[in-house]
């Protein structure tokens, strides 16, 4: 393990990180540089080291285990992606790692993990599950060419959002549609439009939010570590 790894760990044995910024994190354990905290945060938290929930705002060290023998997937969350209008910025910059068991998802290599935001897709069907806002959505980028129907995160002017795609090849335009039970108007977008706008890849999986919040188990969290 990096020795900024091993201080890291140690400072989140007694301190809860997610509420301090990555320099001053990087003032106690004598680094300058936020991105390397940040960098090493993300391992320790891919490998199941730590946990960190961000709308929480904990950061706890996590129990020992057999770590690589795990049968858990860390998947990366690239940011969010609106279920509305196209209004939350598409930055390709892993915010951390979603740890799912590999049984639990229908594809384990080369996807990511979109957390949506929004209900304007919440009557979509995707394997039996709806799109809710706080879900994450499993993305596979592998996917080039698009069928009627399918479920796709799209980039338009940089921003991020989550459609249904359709393609008019007479009227020459794709049309993302949402699927809610509230109304909202379609997204239009010309065939040679190119330059602002991106299908990043198809969405083949719901990972559900909890319905208990971390606020009632995290005390759990904290038990177990003390043990």
């Amino acid at each position: 393990m990096h020795t900024l790894q091993e201080k890291l760990l140690k400072l989140a044995e007694k301190n809860n990180l997610s509420e301090m910024s990555f320099r001053n994190i990087g003032k106690l354990v004598a680094e300058s540089s936020p991105q390397k905290i940040k960098h090493h945060l993300l391992q320790l938290e891919k490998h199941g080291l730590i946990q960190m929930d961000r709308l929480a705002k904990v950061m706890v060290k996590t129990k020992p285990g057999s770590l690589y023998q795990s049968p858990l997937v860390a998947l990366p969350i690239l940011g969010s992606a609106n279920c509305g209008p196209a209004t939350i910025y598409a930055e390709e910059n892993v915010e951390g790692y979603l740890r799912v068991s590999g049984r639990l998802l229908t594809k384990k290599k080369g996807v990511f993990a979109i957390k949506a935001s929004g209900y304007s897709m919440n009557r979509a069907n995707i394997n039996g599950e709806s799109i809710d806002d706080g879900d994450y959505v499993i993305v596979d980028p592998t996917y080039k060419t698009f069928k009627n129907g399918d479920y796709v995160l799209s980039i338009i002017d940089g921003m991020a959002n989550i459609k249904r795609y359709f393609k008019d090849q007479a009227g020459k335009r794709i049309i993302l549609l949402s699927e809610s039970s509230a109304s909202f108007s379609p997204i239009f977008v010309h065939l040679e439009d190119v330059d602002s706008y991106l299908v990043n890849g198809k969405i083949i999986q719901v990972i559900k939010k909890p319905k208990t919040t971390w606020s009632k188990f995290k005390k759990f969290v904290y038990r177990d570590d003390q043990q």
